[in-house]
């Protein structure tokens, strides 16, 4: 059952990445006194280019959380004994 969820969720998270694909180009130093000419005139072709910035910072961050929920699931302690002693402690 479990298996099988999994299995579901991966394929679904996989198709949905797939229909995202879209193309990409190379920002050179050309394009990027373009891009800042057209955004004082008043295109839209800056905010495609600040969407990818934050998309490409925020990418690192994703991942590293994601490998880090994994290894909390995956090692975590379960069921530890901690063996303390029941009376009490005089401190002074």
């Amino acid at each position: 059952m479990i298996k099988s969820l999994k299995l579901t969720l991966f394929s679904l998270v996989l198709v949905l990445m797939l229909c995202g694909i879209k193309t990409a180009s190379a920002q050179c130093a050309m394009c990027t006194t373009a891009v800042e000419s057209n955004n004082k005139s008043g295109a839209a072709t800056t905010k495609g280019l600040n969407h990818g910035i934050m998309f490409l910072l925020v990418a690192p961050y994703l991942a590293a959380g994601v490998i880090g929920f994994v290894w909390y699931k995956k090692y975590r302690r379960k069921n530890v004994n901690l063996q303390m002693r029941n009376e009490k402690l005089n401190l002074n």
